[in-house]
């Protein structure tokens, strides 16, 4: 069926990568102060928003819905001081969310290849942070197939700008990408 409502296809333009933007929602302060409320507020747009559990055969698998927030430093720093990771000041550092395979060598490769990286990248490697699951409402499919999921830490390098950090960040997550879908691990 064709769509009337988008301009024809012309040099890089194409209609048929258009799509909706089902259920996306936007909390936040207008001059940036964290607060708890946004985060309930988040949840609750989350909640409302229950077409957005796509599911199938299985209805407690969902589509792996939301929220993306702000760093919350004395959170993590906190968190940090109990596995004995010194953060950097707020800004020099960052945090990834990473899935790794629940097989332990496998898992023990790709969490090796982050240090390399980040370290061939001129970046400090400041370790891992395990995340808190609780996967005990978790559909059967969505258990057959879930990750180990970590946090990894990154340190902002010496003689590299905070612009220039988040550039190296985006090449680091690019580098590993690549490694781990080339590699045998990539199932």
């Amino acid at each position: 069926m064709e769509n009337h409502f988008y301009p024809k296809k012309q040099g890089l333009y194409d209609p048929a990568f258009e799509h909706d933007s089902c259920g996306v929602g936007f909390v936040a302060h207008l001059k940036g102060k964290k607060s708890h409320k946004i985060i309930c507020d988040g949840i609750q747009i989350l909640e409302n928003l229950t077409h957005r559990g796509a599911t199938g055969s299985d209805p407690l698998t969902g589509d792996g819905a939301g929220i993306l927030i702000q760093m919350p430093d004395a959170f993590l720093r906190k968190e940090c001081t109990k596995i004995n990771i010194n953060l950097p000041p707020e800004g020099d550092y960052a945090i990834g969310n990473v899935f790794l395979p629940h097989i332990l060598f496998p898992r023990n490769t790709v969490k090796k290849w982050f240090s390399q990286v980040v370290k061939e990248e001129g970046q400090e490697f400041l370790g891992w942070r395990d995340v808190p699951c609780d996967n005990k409402q978790i559909g059967r499919v969505a258990a057959s197939a879930e990750p180990t999921i970590r946090q990894v830490i990154i340190g902002r390098g010496k003689g590299t700008s905070r612009e220039a950090f988040d550039r190296k960040l985006y090449v680091i997550r690019k580098i590993l990408h690549n490694k781990v879908w080339g590699s045998s691990l990539s199932q």
